[in-house]
Parts: C-alpha cells; sequence; structure tokens
C-alpha cells in the first residue's frame, strides 16, 4: 500500500532543515550580533512586527527552491508551490497596454495622475461584468494593485482593536496583517495559533465550511472562496449562513473572490448574490489569477455604500479616505489592459486561459487520486490539496522537492489546519503539468 511504501523511503530531514527561518526578535538579534560594532538608533522595533512567525510563507518556498536548485544544479525543476500564473497574456489586452504606453510619449495622449479611486470606465466594466443585478454600483468599486495589497489596506481601516475570524487552513495574508497592526496577540507555540485570532477549522469533517454555531463573536470574518489554499467553493445555502452569522453578530466579512472566475458550478462567485450581503461584507477581488496579471498589478475592492460602522458612519467614507492617503492609483497602463481584459474579446481570449488551467488542475488532481490520497480542490480553483494522513506537510513538501524536483506547498504554512497536506499549483505549462504526473506516479506507485 502507498503509506507503508511512503513510510519505508521517505527522506525526513533534520528537525531544523525542516523550520523555516529563525523568527528574529529582539533577544535572539542581540545575541547574533554580540561582538559586533557600528551604530543603532533610538528607535525602538514595531512590537508587533517581533510577533510574526518567521517568513512570509511564499519566500519561505522560494528559499527552499534555492537551496533545492544549488544542491541540484542540473535537475529540471517544475514550480507548482507559489501561485504564478504562466500563460501569455492575450494579444488583445497587451496591444492595449502598449497602445497606451505608447500615448504617453506624445503631447495628446499624455496623461498624469488619475483618479484614486480607479478609472471610471473600468470601474463601470467591474460592475457591469462582475456585478450585474447585484446592485454594485460603479462609486462602490475602488481599482487597486491587487487583492493584496487592498487586504493591508484594509486593516489600515480596521484598526489594532477588532477582533479577527480566519478560515483555517487560510491565505496567510489575513493572519500575518492582523499580527502586523496589532490585532493577534501573542503567538502560542503549543497550538500554532495567536491567541487573539478565531481559527475556524475548514475541514473534509465539516465539508470546508466552519461550524458557525461553535464560533465565537468577532468584529471582523476572513473569508475567501474559493478558497486558498484548499480549493473548495462554498455553496449559496453555506454563503447564506455566513451573511446572517455577520448579521445576528454585527459582523464585517471581509470576502476574497480572487479566484471566482475559476468556478464551473453554481457556487456563487461573489458574496453580493447573497440577499443582505451589502450590508456586512466588503469583497476584494483581483486580474492576477483570471488575467494572468500577476505582474501587472490590477485588482479591486466593494466597499457598498449600506455597509456602517457601529455609529452609523458609512464604512465606505473612510476607504476612500485610506485610498486617497495611502495610494496614488492604479497604473494607467494596467486600467487599460483591464478594460481590455473585460471588452467582449478580451473576455472570451481569457475564458480559454482558464480552462487551461481547469484542465492542468484535472490531471493533477486524477494523478494524485490514481496513487489513493485523498484530494479536494481542482474543479473550482487552481489549487488541489493533498491529504498524507499521519505525515508532517514539511515532511511531504521536502520529500516531493527532494525525489521529483517539484515544488510544492506544505499545508503547514496555511495554518494548523494544514497539516497533512500539502498544496499544489495547476499554474504551469501543460509539458511541465504531464512531467510532474509522471515523475509523482514514480515515486508513489
Amino acid at each position: 500500500m502507498l503509506y507503508s511504501q511512503l513510510s519505508s523511503r521517505i527522506c525526513v530531514p533534520s528537525a531544523v532543515s525542516l523550520q523555516p527561518r529563525t523568527t528574529w526578535t529582539s533577544s535572539n538579534f542581540s545575541n547574533e550580533k554580540s561582538g559586533m560594532t557600528g551604530h543603532c538608533t533610538s528607535v525602538p522595533r514595531n512590537a508587533n512586527m517581533e510577533k510574526l512567525r518567521s517568513g512570509y510563507l511564499f519566500p519561505e518556498i522560494s528559499r527552499h527552491e534555492l537551496e533545492h536548485n544549488q544542491k541540484c544544479p542540473h535537475a529540471r525543476l517544475i514550480r507548482l508551490g507559489i501561485g504564478d500564473t504562466t500563460e501569455p497574456i492575450p494579444d488583445i489586452i497587451t496591444s492595449a497596454m502598449a497602445e497606451h504606453a505608447h500615448a504617453l510619449s506624445t503631447v495628446q495622449g499624455y496623461r498624469g495622475y488619475g483618479a484614486e479611486q480607479g478609472n471610471m470606465a473600468l470601474r463601470r466594466a467591474i460592475a457591469e461584468t462582475f456585478y450585474r443585478d447585484l446592485g454594485v454600483k460603479e462609486n462602490e468599486i475602488f481599482v487597486s494593485d491587487g487583492a493584496q495589497c487592498d487586504i493591508s489596506r484594509l486593516q489600515m481601516l480596521l484598526g489594532s482593536n477588532v477582533s479577527v475570524a480566519v478560515q483555517d487552513p487560510s491565505y496567510p495574508a489575513y493572519i500575518d496583517s492582523s499580527v502586523i497592526v496589532g490585532q493577534a496577540g501573542k503567538f502560542q507555540e503549543e497550538t500554532g495559533k495567536y491567541e487573539n485570532i478565531v481559527y475556524m477549522k475548514c475541514g473534509p469533517e465539516n465539508n470546508f465550511f466552519p461550524d458557525l454555531s461553535s464560533t465565537s463573536r468577532t468584529d471582523i470574518i476572513f473569508f475567501c472562496s474559493p478558497n486558498n489554499p484548499t480549493g473548495y467553493a462554498a455553496s449559496r445555502q453555506q454563503l447564506k449562513q455566513l451573511v446572517e452569522f455577520a448579521k445576528a453578530n454585527g459582523s464585517i466579512i471581509i470576502f476574497d473572490s480572487a479566484y471566482s472566475t475559476y468556478i464551473s458550478d453554481e457556487s456563487p462567485r461573489s458574496i453580493f448574490e447573497i440577499p443582505g450581503a451589502k450590508e456586512v461584507a466588503i469583497e476584494v477581488s483581483s486580474f492576477s489569477k483570471f488575467a494572468g496579471f500577476t505582474g501587472v498589478r490590477l485588482g479591486w475592492t466593494v466597499v457598498p455604500e449600506d455597509l456602517m460602522y457601529a455609529n452609523g458612519f458609512p464604512v465606505m467614507k473612510d476607504y476612500d479616505r485610506i485610498v486617497c492617503t495611502c495610494f496614488n492609483g492604479a497604473s494607467s497602463v494596467a486600467q487599460a489592459g483591464g478594460l481590455a481584459c473585460l471588452s467582449e474579446e478580451g473576455y472570451r481570449a481569457l475564458s480559454g486561459v482558464v480552462d487551461y488551467y481547469r484542465g492542468n488542475a484535472e490531471i493533477i488532481v486524477d494523478t494524485f487520486s490514481s496513487l489513493g490520497l485523498k484530494v479536494n480542490g481542482g474543479r473550482n480553483a487552481p489549487y488541489v490539496w493533498v491529504r498524507f494522513p499521519g505525515y508532517s506537510s514539511w515532511d511531504i513538501f521536502r520529500e516531493i522537492l527532494d525525489k521529483t524536483h517539484i515544488v510544492t506547498v506544505p499545508g503547514r504554512g496555511f495554518g494548523p489546519g494544514g497539516e497533512e497536506y500539502i498544496r499544489v499549483s495547476a499554474f504551469g505549462h501543460r509539458e511541465c503539468i504531464l512531467e510532474a504526473s509522471r515523475r509523482l506516479k514514480n515515486l508513489y506507485k
């Protein structure tokens, strides 16, 4: 059987080599630099930064990848870890960006600062494309340089005195940004959790949706659907429960829909498909995984007019102030590309690219399923979530990297609920996906 074979062959590195980088605190840095000379300022380090655990997950993966390249310089590495797109952006979109960029070299076409909230034509196109008949207005849409940046701006908006809940496992930026702004409290080594964050377990035992009847009330609920890393898209009934839960508790949902275009069934693509959501939710989204804009940088956030603080003040007005204070607006070249993405021809071309990645995901799902492993995701998201019962996710990550030269992501990097899992990205050239499938079958056959 697979697990007895795995047990006899698994390569378990030393405990130190499996751990992420050292967390730099004042004490160990003082020890590290003892004997050194040089000037130090009198400025204390932000205490919240000392509470972060190691480095951010994805740079950690890159570090492991670099070390493997140095150890095996002639190996053909296949990167199915960090979720970076690989297929070219359709010409109709890059041509629009090139035309806009070239126009900037002319007197007639030059433009400087634009509106911090984004080009109104693009805001209107986003509303018509993604929120048709959902009551979202163009003035409620704030165009940005990506969803991850918007998460940090939302944290600045909310401040340090709010309580936070996250899915477990979840995208690391929700937790790390909560730590940085001072919401998280101390890290608890025994549980792998921050004391002031509510971790909503989302695993196969509860259909990847939290048990809200036993979930503590918090001010803010971070929720991603389709979920990164599990790939699970919440059903309409589940999101209705979430909205009702938020209303009953006076909470705000920050709903991350960055992977919504990968949904292939009847699961909602926006939280605003749920009646009443405009009173309790903010939605962040992105062109990154939909349009291959990971390097171009373009996203948006919807802050409804109906969303109010406890004192009745509109949240949207404060978010507008945050944007105007901290941001000079998304690149006009990127926004020109965004408009082209949402044209009829551009959207059709991008749908073909999304289908290509869905095909990759199907190959990965079939590969791991054929090996007798339990596989989730891959249907409504470009991520496949694979379980190795009884094994450390970092051990499995290292096993696959060392023996197949394939980069994945250890599930533990997404929270305690990710232990025993790895996340495999479907972003890649088809020939790389097929080669990865062959290597994995040879390893675990």
